[in-house]
């Protein structure tokens, strides 16, 4: 833990060398610092490399900004994290947070950038099980999953969309970290993943011996993980507009150029295999950027889509009290049009 600490709040002063001289980190000249925790929703790889490129580049301390990055443990666990102000903002699923604002109406908890515009929910099956690119071929299988995640919590989505039961299949409950051990010995059938962090499993089994089924292809649009904020939005508003506006300038950068996005997060985990990075944000751009986003809608949400999301958390979830759309994404704290990499 302390050598993680270290590495994030030392990672623009020591990144220059590794990844260029035009990356010298930009010293702020208008006072102290303000200082945000972040917690990402899992572990530090490509899928958030804007966040860490953000930093190598000194946008936040441009923007005024120390800000500490930290590993998370799960989309749904950053929900509470922010609200509990254990941390100034995260990464989270948007569903989830609909259903924790239902239960708990007075938290402060918001949704202010999407990062996520396609939730990269999928089940991975296993082909010589029978498994094909059809959702019904699930049928009496057996499906890994962590218990609390946002892939197997929203399945009830699909098979609503599907005509079909939610106890298609049957749940495995297994962590996170056992998925790709499970597949490969043929434990289960198939398993849960964000698209983007099956690149393991790839690099275990042939492509062509799996069956990639992807939620957005049963009809559903689905906004994923967001940029959430909870006590900050009320006590240091500007703090948030400026995490936010520096964050959104990496994301723009690295989806016309992962290059650099890559090598910041590579010097944050020198451990990681930069081919699997790369590999793993080519999945995680569809996502982020899928090809028939709107223009300018980066970070955005689209109110009718968000609607329609949010009825089916309030069916599926069986919420007493359906949240209303501006009080889970809040748009205000966006980029203003003409702001660094706001379009």
């Amino acid at each position: 833990m302390q050598r993680r600490q270290f590495l994030s709040r030392s990672l623009a002063a020591s990144t220059g060398a590794a990844l260029g001289a035009s990356f010298a980190p930009f010293v702020h000249a208008q006072g102290p610092l303000t200082p945000l925790k972040f917690t990402l929703d899992f572990r530090v790889t490509s899928q958030t490399s804007p966040f860490f490129l953000a930093l190598a580049k000194g946008y936040y301390r441009e923007e005024g900004l120390d800000v500490r990055i930290d590993v998370g443990a799960g989309s749904v666990a950053s929900i509470t994290r922010v609200a509990s102000g254990a941390y100034d903002l995260g990464l989270g699923d948007l569903s989830s947070l609909a259903e924790f604002q239902s239960q708990n109406p007075t938290a402060p908890v918001q949704a202010i950038y999407q990062y996520y515009q396609r939730a990269p929910f999928v089940i991975i099956g296993r082909r010589d099980r029978g498994i094909t690119d059809d959702f019904l071929s699930l049928k009496g299988k057996r499906v890994a999953a962590a218990a609390v995640e946002s892939t197997r919590r929203c399945w009830p989505m699909v098979a609503r969309a599907l005509q079909t039961g939610p106890d298609l299949f049957e749940w495995v409950t297994t962590d996170f970290s056992a998925r790709d051990n499970v597949m490969v010995r043929g434990d289960v059938d198939a398993a849960t993943y964000f698209h983007d962090s099956a690149v393991s499993l790839f690099a275990r089994m042939p492509a062509k011996d799996l069956a990639v089924l992807d939620y957005g292809k049963a009809g559903l649009h689905l906004y994923g993980n967001a940029l959430l904020a909870g006590r900050l939005l009320q006590e240091k508003p500007e703090a948030a507009r400026a995490f936010v506006r520096a964050s959104d300038r990496a994301l723009r950068e690295a989806l016309a150029n992962p290059d650099e996005a890559l090598a910041a997060v590579k010097a944050r985990e020198p451990i990681l295999n930069l081919e699997v990075e790369r590999e793993r944000w080519a999945i995680a751009r569809q996502y982020l950027s899928p090809p028939d986003l709107p223009p300018g809608a980066l970070g955005r949400v689209q109110p009718a889509v968000l609607g329609r999301q949010l009825d089916e958390v309030a069916t599926v979830f069986q919420l007493a009290a359906k949240p209303a759309p501006e009080r889970v994404f809040n748009p205000g704290f966006l980029p203003a049009s003409g702001a660094k990499g706001a379009a």
